[in-house]
């Protein structure tokens, strides 16, 4: 017999819900759900050291570089542009992820699921990362994070849904995937880490793109705060789109952050 929770927590994945994963209050749905995102696909290839030039577009020349090395101003209006992210990501790359426990780096591979892969690579691209909550973290099951703190930014990535993948690749501890609702070609920015064996998951269309290849340990140790509001003691998704990191801030101070997240070799 399965246990009642863990029941709870994969039946909630298949709540439909307008926007949002994880949780059964209004405008969200319920554990294991994702959000919604823009196909990119334009064409284009480029360095992935931090501080480079982005990738050029249809033969364009490499535009100025985007994430921590721009200007402040200018990344945030750059990040309120989902529609001009449409760049292709390279075959396989790697990322790294600086957060307030360590870090840990993955690897993408964008045959698993290209379409993910693309909208992943945007956002790093970015610097979509920087100060993104770990705002649903269960233990033994999974770790949701990709809702922006700044509620200017996630406004305009709400709706920004990109294609479904096929799954090509299992829900395994250590792989990441989209989180998306029960409604096709809805998922956004909102990503899970799977922290034990999740196969189940795969006939509910979650694609894994990515996989921790350095820092498991780290992110084991991110804080748990459980399943969100209202069927658990973590935080409401709504208020985070609402009010940001100083909701979360405020109620959950022991929640863990993405200080930042660059590619790496």
């Amino acid at each position: 017999m399965r246990h009642p929770v863990l029941l709870l927590a994969v039946l909630s994945l298949f709540i439909s819900a307008p926007v949002y994963a994880g949780h059964h209050e209004a405008g969200e749905s319920g554990a294991k759900s994702a959000a919604t995102e823009t196909n990119g696909g334009s064409k284009g290839e480029g360095t992935h050291s931090q501080g480079r030039s982005a990738p050029a577009r249809n033969g364009e020349s490499s535009p100025t570089p985007v994430g921590s090395a721009m200007p402040a101003k200018s990344m945030k209006e750059f990040l309120k542009q989902p529609q001009a992210a449409t760049y292709q990501a390279p075959e396989t790359f790697k990322v790294r992820f600086e957060t307030t426990k360590g870090d840990f780096v993955i690897q993408v591979t964008r045959a698993w699921a290209p379409n993910g892969v693309d909208r992943f690579y945007n956002l790093t691209r970015l610097g979509y990362w920087d100060d993104v909550a770990f705002f649903r973290v269960i233990d033994g099951f999974m770790i949701q994070f990709g809702i922006h703190g700044d509620p200017s930014v996630m406004r305009h990535w709400k709706q920004a849904n990109f294609i479904d993948d096929p799954v090509t690749q299992s829900n395994s501890r250590g792989y990441l995937s989209f989180a998306k609702t029960s409604q096709p070609n809805s998922r956004t920015t909102q990503l899970f880490i799977n922290l034990g064996d999740n196969s189940r998951l795969d006939k509910g269309g979650f694609a894994p793109f990515a996989q921790v290849i350095q820092g498991m340990d780290i992110v084991d140790q991110i804080y748990k705060v459980g399943e969100g509001a209202p069927s658990g003691p973590g935080p409401s998704q709504r208020r985070i789109q609402l009010s940001g990191n100083d909701y979360l801030k405020k109620n959950f101070p022991k929640i863990d952050y993405i200080n930042r997240a660059w590619f790496t070799e």
